[in-house]
């Protein structure tokens, strides 16, 4: 039995501000007929403007959506209406899924049968070693440049760098030598300069680049492309580093690797758009293991995103993780049925938090995000008249990020008690992502 999901939570499956106030317009019993709801789903038909309703159905163990509407953002309005009907306890239950229902479930149980055989997956492709040294070559050199770069940088100095079309000439340097993940820090620079420190962030961002470069021709020094080349690539460090220089990983290699399987609960989520491309940030802690993870998913802006993982519910699943020594980015390998019963994570103080935090990044230098829990944690102003903000209890406390604010919100939802608080772990501080009330329900944030 799927435990029913808050009004927090279904609002925060919708894709855009626009679309949770649209679902809200469309979540009265009176727009509805014909609704119900089983352990795996609830549907319903919305009317709508033309003559025939919209039909909307949930499957709730992914979760999953399907609605006739026109709609392209998914899920659509009626399909979050729905479901906030249904977190309200108005859609009545019933024993057996609509026709309509039924066969669409059905449908789907059977492409994850094909999927999960060897017939219905694609052959692995077989990498041609002359491209792939090809490659090497490229992102070797496309790296000294850089080195040669970044000491121009100090040696010249850094005043010249406050226009934010300074890296632009050397991003498109490093795409044509086949470094995206390079390339992409590159042009992100831009957005240090917003802060007054940003002398001391802009240094520390070209350490960073520096020690990556340095890091992947030391590599290539002990072992160049060919004979042994796979094997050496096993070591955690070498995959960090070729993943920050964007060498890709397939799908395939990520899932038949050994997977941990827990009962994972969903922390929160983040969006964030570059180059009219969004990425989602889906952050999970395993119940009994204690390992973070995150899943991501990327689209073109205006399209749908996976939103199959609900904040604030515990997902028995098998996450295979990619390769690295700080191993964070998983796939959601297989789920299991079976109830999971919703609680708050467990909390920590904020010095073991950033201890954590530290052991991540002695293995990953480069990590610039870490999921973390606190727990009895209040919001508190760092220095009054400030602006700053932090999460701390009488043993510590850890800052919030600037962008963050006042978090209004959170305030509200402590009320001068201790909480316990997910947040997204940054180099400039936390930024929160849920909280828990005295009910255990969860509040996004």
């Amino acid at each position: 039995m799927i435990e029913r999901w808050n009004r927090d939570q279904v609002l925060a499956l919708a894709p855009d501000a626009p679309s949770r106030k649209a679902a809200q317009g469309v979540s009265s019993p009176g727009k509805w007929s014909g609704a119900g709801a089983t352990a795996e789903a609830v549907w319903g038909e919305c009317k709508g403007s033309g003559a025939t309703p919209y039909r909307a159905c949930v499957d709730l163990s992914e979760p999953a959506y399907r609605c006739n509407c026109p709609s392209r953002k998914f899920p659509c309005k009626h399909a979050l209406g729905l479901l906030l009907l249904w977190s309200a306890d108005a859609v009545p239950a019933a024993e057996e899924p609509a026709d309509w229902v039924g066969e669409w479930l059905d449908q789907r149980r059977a492409r994850a049968e094909k999927t999960a055989t060897p017939e219905g997956s694609k052959a692995k492709a077989v990498p041609d070693p002359r491209r792939a040294e090809q490659r090497e070559q490229r992102v070797s050199a496309g790296l000294a440049e850089l080195e040669l770069w970044l000491a121009d940088q100090v040696r010249q100095g850094i005043a010249g760098s406050r226009r934010h079309d300074h890296w632009d000439g050397l991003v498109k340097r490093l795409v044509d030598a086949q470094a995206p993940g390079v390339a992409g820090t590159v042009s992100r620079l831009g957005d240090v300069l917003a802060g007054e420190d940003w002398p001391a962030r802009l240094l520390g961002e070209y350490s960073l680049l520096h020690l990556l470069a340095v890091a992947h021709r030391r590599m290539a020094a002990a072992q160049p492309y060919g004979a042994g080349h796979e094997s050496e690539h096993g070591d955690g460090l070498v995959r960090t580093v070729r993943d920050r220089i964007g060498f890709p990983v397939a799908k395939e290699e990520v899932l038949a690797g050994q997977r941990v399987r827990d009962v994972w609960d969903v922390l929160g989520r983040r969006d964030a758009e570059q180059d009219r491309l969004v990425t989602r940030r889906v952050w999970l802690r395993g119940r009994n293991t204690g390992r973070a993870a995150v899943v991501l998913s990327h689209a073109p802006v205006g399209q749908a995103l996976d939103a199959s993982l609900v904040t604030g519910v515990g997902l028995d699943a098998e996450l295979a993780f990619y390769p690295g020594a700080t191993p964070l980015r998983a796939l959601v390998a297989a789920r299991h049925d079976g109830a999971v019963p919703a609680l708050p994570p467990a909390g920590h103080a904020p010095r073991e938090a950033l201890g954590e935090v530290a052991r991540a990044l002695a293995g990953d230098p480069w990590l610039d995000s870490w999921p973390v829990v606190l727990g009895e944690v209040t919001p508190m102003t760092a220095r009054a008249g400030t602006g700053s903000w932090l999460l701390g209890r009488p043993d510590g406390a850890l800052p919030l990020h600037p962008s963050a604010g006042t978090p209004w919100r959170l305030v509200a939802v402590s009320g001068g008690r201790p909480l316990t608080v997910a947040a997204e772990w940054t180099p400039q501080g936390l930024l929160p992502l849920t909280t828990w009330d005295d009910q255990g329900r969860v509040i996004v944030l």
